[in-house]
């Protein structure tokens, strides 16, 4: 029996051992929809805190209960380590590690390449290995590819190499890892094949295309036209306030049509890991090929002024009510990058807060899902006392719409409302208090 089959039958009946190196957003719901499935699963991670916590059975993403990590961890299928040793037995790796940009705008990939120089110390036949991080196209083929070659394996005779990118939405309940298509790119046809053997064997549906390049440019396209669509939608807002047009209002009388039409929504900027970043690789990609992204980069440069943007609406409704923003007293409610998670990764709530703090502002923030913060200038507490936050400041700024907020009682409580996410919809329209984005 070759390779292929052999590995393939180890991963259709499960008798294949598992590795996902990564534990956080993306790795830890991979490994349990893998485990759940009968694999026997180890998360490796170079964070100890992570590590404990699992082996306790306890989960620290939003989206897993620790119910399903105990449960799991107590039957043999989840286990966590930061030895990456243990490589040496394992059948199938998939490698989640953060992929960010530098300050310069270029990729970061330390994270891949140190998992990768990790990995090649124990890469051996009869392994498959597939790349969840996103990055841009070719990243596979020329940083992956000629890592775990060094070992003298060769890739789709001896070990096997794919791509497939990661589709996670904190929060999401309709669809999850389990259930969103899973794009899939092999190295080659064999690296394709025994690939799809194993996330076809956990999860509901695969995708395959032609190679790792096409996955890699999947994932690139699906989040740029969300960035772009963003900008454009964040640039109306900008223009109507200019023609004293309401562009809620606007947005949903174009949303009536059931056609030629998708919604977005502008807001205070744009989070999270994907969509404010992954584009941006694209862009650094095409300046290697003399080719400038222009739709990339001017949605980019509109959505990140958003931040900017709405400090200055604080300021001109404060000015409107005879205050300065300097010594003024702004409560920003919600600081996660979307409603109801507590992710804060690139939220447009830490440039707000760091803004407002750098013109004067007393500032402070309530979050149910972030009790903290900590990033760069910024270390603050979440205010205890939600009503007498409001009460007390001479503006509040809903940042982060979270469904558990009561906003009919922060209208009733507070002076004047600077609302970036029209959460208070209908209540906020018309109404001398609130300024809507």
């Amino acid at each position: 029996m070759d390779q292929v089959q052999e590995l393939i039958n180890k991963l259709e009946n499960k008798t294949a051992r598992v590795a996902i190196l990564g534990l956080g957003y993306v790795g830890l719901p991979l490994a349990v929809v893998f485990a759940e499935a009968g694999f026997k699963v180890t998360g490796i991670d170079p964070i100890q805190a992570k590590v404990d916590q699992i082996n306790r059975g306890s989960s620290y993403v939003l989206d897993i209960p620790s119910e399903q990590v105990a449960k799991l961890v107590n039957s043999g299928h989840l286990t966590a380590t930061s030895d990456y040793s243990v490589l040496k037995d394992i059948d199938a790796v998939s490698i989640c590690v953060p992929t960010p940009l530098r300050k310069t705008g270029d990729p970061d990939l330390s994270f891949i390449l140190s998992v990768s120089d990790s990995l090649k110390q124990y890469v051996h036949p009869g392994m498959v290995i597939v790349l969840e991080s996103t990055t841009y196209p070719g990243t596979t083929r020329e940083m992956i590819l000629p890592r775990m070659e060094e070992s003298g394996l060769k890739v789709g005779r001896d070990f096997f190499l794919a791509f497939s990118p990661e589709r996670v939405d904190p929060g999401r309940k309709d669809w999850t890892t389990i259930n969103t298509p899973k794009v899939l790119g092999g190295i080659t046809p064999a690296c394709l094949q025994v690939s799809k053997a194993w996330y076809g064997s956990a999860l509901k549906t695969v995708v395959p295309v032609s190679s790792a390049e096409v996955a890699e440019m999947a994932k690139l396209l699906e989040n740029t036209f969300r960035m772009i669509n963003i900008g454009m939608v964040n640039e109306m807002a900008i223009m109507c306030d200019r023609l004293g047009v309401d562009v809620w209002e606007v947005i949903e009388a174009a949303a009536t049509k059931p056609f030629g039409y998708m919604k977005f929504l502008p807001g205070p900027g744009l989070g999270g890991h994907c969509i404010p970043i992954d584009p941006l690789y694209l862009s650094w990609k095409l300046k290697t090929v003399n080719y400038s992204a222009r739709f990339i980069e001017l949605a980019s440069e509109i959505n990140t002024s958003m931040p900017r943007y709405t400090v200055t609406k604080v300021q001109d409704s404060l000015n409107r009510h005879k205050k300065a923003l300097n010594g003024s007293k702004v409560l920003v409610i919600g600081v996660a990058y979307k409603p109801d998670i507590d992710d804060l990764r690139e939220s447009p709530a830490l440039d707000i807060i760091h803004l407002l703090g750098q013109k004067g502002a007393e500032v402070s923030y309530h979050d149910p899902y972030i009790a903290s913060l900590r990033h760069e200038d910024i270390n603050m507490e979440s205010v205890a006392d939600l009503e007498s936050a409001v009460k007390s400041a001479d503006c509040v700024v809903i940042v982060t719409n979270h469904s558990s907020y009561d906003y009919k009682k922060i209208l009733a409580d507070a002076r004047l409302i600077v609302d970036a996410r029209n959460a208070l919809g209908l209540h906020g329209q018309a109404n001398d208090k609130v300024v809507r984005l």
